[in-house]
């Protein structure tokens, strides 16, 4: 485990934001967790900072990072073991390494496995839990246990884990033979073409509500390329924010209330955030 007090966090999110931390903790194994979440009274868990937007002010919390938990394993049958701190792009190399099928609609989202998980991550028709057997949690009484997938209510970007604030270590995947590179290499010139990959963001900034596309309703409300300083609805897709320079928490905050309200009166919607916002 290494500590470091007084911590800068703008690098720690995609849409280079961020103050100072307490202290920012990087786990090197699944027990030292445990003993700071029992020593600590204000933690957050960072994952790789792709849908996180930071406070830019000094912050009272301890931030963890489970990069280090990265481990990945071929259990054979198609099952594989993965740590929660693992980029979820080298679960899709290791797939296709393995011939294993079954997560390509996903290929190209951003982030960590954990956090992937944590939300329900998916695309294109698809969501990570699709191909998951058990999950490894760190519970709400900082117990260590290992859920089978039909014991966790899962729905569209939301879990049981996440309602319940538990903490992903691991998890065990069960996939089909026959990875699909051309579908993998499809939708890569798909999200290069249609996000603003090029800019700071945080990837899908609302839930599609249901019947809906957020990106079409925000399109329809009139606020396409609408900005607050340097924060912007993205121009190339407009369910994406983008930051034009020296955004401020603050810019995000307000263009955000200014987005929902907009389609509030124009569709009768209420956009909810797919984004994490942390409020210290």
């Amino acid at each position: 485990m290494k500590i470091y007090k007084y911590h800068h966090m703008r690098e720690y999110s995609n849409m280079k934001i961020g103050g100072n931390a307490k202290e920012m903790i990087i786990i090197e194994k699944k027990e030292e967790l445990v003993e700071v979440l029992k020593t600590r009274e204000k933690t957050f868990l960072i994952g790789n900072g792709t849908n996180t937007l930071i406070p830019d002010r000094d912050m009272d919390i301890s931030f963890i990072s489970l990069n280090k938990l990265n481990r990945k394993e071929d259990l054979g049958d198609g099952r594989v073991y993965v740590e929660s701190g693992l980029n979820f792009d080298d679960l899709i190399d290791f797939i296709e390494e393995k011939n294993y099928s079954g997560l390509e609609n996903l290929a190209g989202i951003p982030g960590s496995v954990g956090g992937l998980i944590y939300m329900n991550g998916g695309a294109y028709g698809s969501e990570v839990f699709d191909h998951i057997e058990e999950v490894e949690i760190i519970d709400e009484n900082f117990e260590i246990r290992k859920i089978k997938k039909s014991e966790i209510y899962v729905t569209y970007r939301n879990t049981e884990i996440q309602k319940k604030n538990w903490i992903v270590i691991s998890a065990v995947f069960k996939f089909e033979m026959g990875f699909d590179k051309e579908r993998v290499l499809e939708l890569k010139e798909k999200r290069e073409a249609r996000h603003p990959l090029s800019m700071p963001n945080l990837g899908s900034t609302f839930k599609n509500p249901e019947g809906h596309f957020s990106a079409k309703l925000i399109i329809a409300a009139g606020v396409q390329g609408h900005r607050v300083g340097d924060m912007q609805v993205s121009n190339v897709h407009p369910n994406f924010l983008e930051n034009h320079g020296n955004a401020k928490y603050n810019d995000v905050i307000e263009i955000i209330r200014i987005v929902k309200e907009k389609v509030k009166l124009d569709s009768g919607i209420e956009l909810e955030e797919e984004i994490v916002i942390i409020e210290d």
